[in-house]
Protein backbone atom coordinates (compact mmCIF):
# COMPACT_ATOMS: atom_id res chain seq x y z
CA UNK A 1 0.00 0.00 0.00
CA UNK A 2 1.66 3.03 -0.76
CA UNK A 3 1.83 6.58 0.72
CA UNK A 4 -0.79 7.96 -1.52
CA UNK A 5 -3.14 5.81 0.17
CA UNK A 6 -5.53 7.54 1.84
CA UNK A 7 -5.54 7.46 5.62
CA UNK A 8 -8.06 6.93 7.62
CA UNK A 9 -8.73 7.33 11.33
CA UNK A 10 -11.33 5.56 13.40
CA UNK A 11 -12.39 6.47 16.63
CA UNK A 12 -14.68 4.06 18.89
CA UNK A 13 -13.94 3.16 22.33
CA UNK A 14 -15.79 -0.25 22.09
CA UNK A 15 -11.85 -2.27 21.07
CA UNK A 16 -13.46 -5.02 19.11
CA UNK A 17 -16.09 -2.88 17.42
CA UNK A 18 -12.65 -0.72 16.46
CA UNK A 19 -11.22 -3.44 15.04
CA UNK A 20 -13.81 -4.70 13.15
CA UNK A 21 -14.06 -1.42 11.36
CA UNK A 22 -10.67 -1.73 10.48
CA UNK A 23 -10.69 -5.20 9.09
CA UNK A 24 -13.39 -4.10 6.91
CA UNK A 25 -11.63 -1.02 5.62
CA UNK A 26 -7.73 -2.08 5.62
CA UNK A 27 -7.25 -3.61 2.85
CA UNK A 28 -8.26 -0.27 0.78
CA UNK A 29 -7.04 2.31 3.15
CA UNK A 30 -4.25 2.98 5.56
CA UNK A 31 -6.23 2.89 8.78
CA UNK A 32 -5.05 4.19 12.04
CA UNK A 33 -7.36 3.16 15.15
CA UNK A 34 -7.84 5.18 18.47
CA UNK A 35 -9.44 3.73 21.66
CA UNK A 36 -10.83 7.26 22.74
CA UNK A 37 -11.03 10.58 22.14
CA UNK A 38 -7.46 11.89 23.64
CA UNK A 39 -5.79 9.09 21.93
CA UNK A 40 -7.41 10.22 18.91
CA UNK A 41 -6.25 13.97 19.10
CA UNK A 42 -2.58 12.60 19.65
CA UNK A 43 -3.14 10.21 16.25
CA UNK A 44 -4.54 12.88 14.10
CA UNK A 45 -1.97 15.01 12.00
CA UNK A 46 -2.53 15.96 8.70
CA UNK A 47 -2.24 13.19 6.56
CA UNK A 48 -5.41 11.68 7.69
CA UNK A 49 -8.18 12.24 5.40
CA UNK A 50 -11.38 10.81 6.98
CA UNK A 51 -11.74 10.47 10.56
CA UNK A 52 -15.12 7.54 11.62
CA UNK A 53 -15.89 9.13 15.19
CA UNK A 54 -17.89 7.38 17.88
CA UNK A 55 -20.01 10.18 19.94
CA UNK A 56 -20.15 8.16 23.18
CA UNK A 57 -16.63 7.80 24.87
CA UNK A 58 -16.09 8.08 28.27
CA UNK A 59 -12.38 10.31 28.20
CA UNK A 60 -13.32 12.54 25.83
CA UNK A 61 -16.79 12.46 24.31
CA UNK A 62 -17.28 12.45 19.91
CA UNK A 63 -18.61 16.15 20.24
CA UNK A 64 -15.81 17.11 22.03
CA UNK A 65 -13.13 15.06 20.10
CA UNK A 66 -14.65 16.81 16.46
CA UNK A 67 -14.63 20.63 17.75
CA UNK A 68 -11.16 20.03 18.88
CA UNK A 69 -10.54 18.27 15.04
CA UNK A 70 -12.00 21.60 13.41
CA UNK A 71 -10.55 24.39 16.64
CA UNK A 72 -6.80 23.08 15.35
CA UNK A 73 -7.81 23.63 11.48
CA UNK A 74 -7.32 19.98 10.40
CA UNK A 75 -8.71 19.90 6.87
CA UNK A 76 -10.08 16.16 7.07
CA UNK A 77 -13.64 15.01 7.03
CA UNK A 78 -15.65 13.60 9.65
CA UNK A 79 -18.50 11.03 9.74
CA UNK A 80 -20.29 10.33 13.37
CA UNK A 81 -20.69 6.54 13.69
CA UNK A 82 -22.76 5.92 16.58
CA UNK A 83 -25.63 4.44 18.26
CA UNK A 84 -26.86 8.35 19.29
CA UNK A 85 -30.07 9.07 17.68
CA UNK A 86 -29.56 11.86 15.80
CA UNK A 87 -31.48 15.44 17.14
CA UNK A 88 -31.84 18.91 15.77
CA UNK A 89 -28.53 19.64 17.95
CA UNK A 90 -26.56 18.05 15.28
CA UNK A 91 -27.05 21.02 12.86
CA UNK A 92 -24.33 22.97 14.86
CA UNK A 93 -21.98 20.18 14.71
CA UNK A 94 -19.25 20.44 12.08
CA UNK A 95 -19.06 16.63 10.83
CA UNK A 96 -19.94 15.48 7.13
CA UNK A 97 -22.09 12.65 7.27
CA UNK A 98 -23.75 10.78 10.42
CA UNK A 99 -24.41 7.13 10.58
CA UNK A 100 -26.30 5.66 13.02
CA UNK A 101 -24.80 1.84 14.90
CA UNK A 102 -25.13 -0.93 13.90
CA UNK A 103 -23.34 -0.46 10.59
CA UNK A 104 -22.63 -2.46 7.55
CA UNK A 105 -19.64 -2.68 5.92
CA UNK A 106 -20.92 -1.84 2.46
CA UNK A 107 -22.24 1.23 4.38
CA UNK A 108 -18.60 2.36 6.05
CA UNK A 109 -17.23 1.55 2.94
CA UNK A 110 -19.39 3.67 0.86
CA UNK A 111 -19.54 6.53 3.32
CA UNK A 112 -15.31 6.90 3.22
CA UNK A 113 -15.26 6.95 -0.23
CA UNK A 114 -17.89 9.47 -0.85
CA UNK A 115 -16.54 11.37 1.80
CA UNK A 116 -12.61 11.21 -0.07
CA UNK A 117 -14.83 12.13 -3.27
CA UNK A 118 -15.82 15.25 -1.48
CA UNK A 119 -12.02 16.23 -0.35
CA UNK A 120 -11.59 17.11 -4.04
CA UNK A 121 -13.78 20.19 -4.20
CA UNK A 122 -14.00 23.41 -2.71
CA UNK A 123 -14.49 24.42 0.90
CA UNK A 124 -17.97 25.24 -0.25
CA UNK A 125 -19.07 22.42 -1.98
CA UNK A 126 -18.01 20.33 0.90
CA UNK A 127 -20.36 22.89 3.34
CA UNK A 128 -23.28 21.84 0.62
CA UNK A 129 -22.86 18.51 0.95
CA UNK A 130 -22.72 18.47 4.87
CA UNK A 131 -25.56 20.45 5.02
CA UNK A 132 -27.76 18.64 2.76
CA UNK A 133 -26.84 15.45 4.73
CA UNK A 134 -28.09 16.89 8.41
CA UNK A 135 -31.62 18.36 6.38
CA UNK A 136 -31.73 14.41 5.20
CA UNK A 137 -30.98 13.24 8.15
CA UNK A 138 -33.27 15.75 10.19
CA UNK A 139 -36.05 14.69 7.53
CA UNK A 140 -35.58 10.72 8.17
CA UNK A 141 -35.51 11.14 11.46
CA UNK A 142 -38.26 13.78 12.15
CA UNK A 143 -42.21 14.25 11.34
CA UNK A 144 -42.95 17.15 9.77
CA UNK A 145 -44.59 18.53 13.16
CA UNK A 146 -41.16 18.55 14.95
CA UNK A 147 -39.45 20.12 11.78
CA UNK A 148 -41.46 22.94 11.45
CA UNK A 149 -41.71 23.62 15.03
CA UNK A 150 -37.67 23.72 14.98
CA UNK A 151 -36.08 26.85 14.92
CA UNK A 152 -32.50 24.83 14.34
CA UNK A 153 -33.95 22.84 11.39
CA UNK A 154 -35.34 26.20 9.44
CA UNK A 155 -32.16 27.70 10.21
CA UNK A 156 -30.44 24.58 8.18
CA UNK A 157 -32.74 24.90 5.32
CA UNK A 158 -32.18 28.82 4.89
CA UNK A 159 -28.16 28.02 5.45
CA UNK A 160 -28.68 25.62 3.09
CA UNK A 161 -30.83 27.58 0.13
CA UNK A 162 -28.43 30.62 0.45
CA UNK A 163 -25.02 28.28 0.09
CA UNK A 164 -26.84 26.55 -3.03
CA UNK A 165 -27.55 29.96 -4.30
CA UNK A 166 -24.07 31.02 -4.48
CA UNK A 167 -22.80 28.09 -5.67
CA UNK A 168 -25.47 27.77 -8.66
CA UNK A 169 -23.43 29.17 -11.15
CA UNK A 170 -20.15 26.57 -9.96
CA UNK A 171 -22.09 23.67 -10.33
CA UNK A 172 -23.93 24.18 -13.05
CA UNK A 173 -20.54 23.99 -15.43
CA UNK A 174 -20.28 20.25 -13.63
CA UNK A 175 -21.40 17.76 -16.68
CA UNK A 176 -23.89 14.90 -15.92
CA UNK A 177 -21.06 12.75 -15.69
CA UNK A 178 -19.13 14.07 -13.40
CA UNK A 179 -18.34 12.47 -9.96
CA UNK A 180 -20.30 16.00 -7.97
CA UNK A 181 -23.21 14.79 -10.07
CA UNK A 182 -22.85 11.32 -8.64
CA UNK A 183 -22.49 12.32 -5.24
CA UNK A 184 -26.05 14.54 -6.02
CA UNK A 185 -27.72 11.65 -6.57
CA UNK A 186 -26.05 9.17 -3.62
CA UNK A 187 -27.06 11.65 -1.37
CA UNK A 188 -30.74 12.02 -2.75
CA UNK A 189 -31.19 8.43 -3.23
CA UNK A 190 -29.92 7.66 0.70
CA UNK A 191 -32.90 10.41 2.27
CA UNK A 192 -35.14 8.68 -0.64
CA UNK A 193 -34.20 4.80 1.11
CA UNK A 194 -34.08 6.57 4.98
CA UNK A 195 -37.63 8.40 4.87
CA UNK A 196 -39.90 6.53 1.72
CA UNK A 197 -40.00 9.77 0.13
CA UNK A 198 -39.35 9.76 -4.01
CA UNK A 199 -39.15 13.61 -3.97
CA UNK A 200 -35.98 13.41 -1.82
CA UNK A 201 -34.00 13.93 -4.14
CA UNK A 202 -34.90 17.94 -4.19
CA UNK A 203 -32.10 17.79 -1.45
CA UNK A 204 -30.51 21.12 -3.45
Amino acid sequence: MSDETPVVLIVEDEPDLADLYATWLDDDYRVRVAYGGREALEELDESVSVVLLDRRMPDLSGDETLAEIRSRGFDCRVAMVTAVEPDFDIVAMGFDDYLVKPVSKDALHDTVSNLLLRNAYDSGVQELFSLASKKALLESEKGPTALAESEEYQELDEQLTSLREQLDETLTRFDEGDDITSLYHDLGRDAAEDDGDDDATDLF
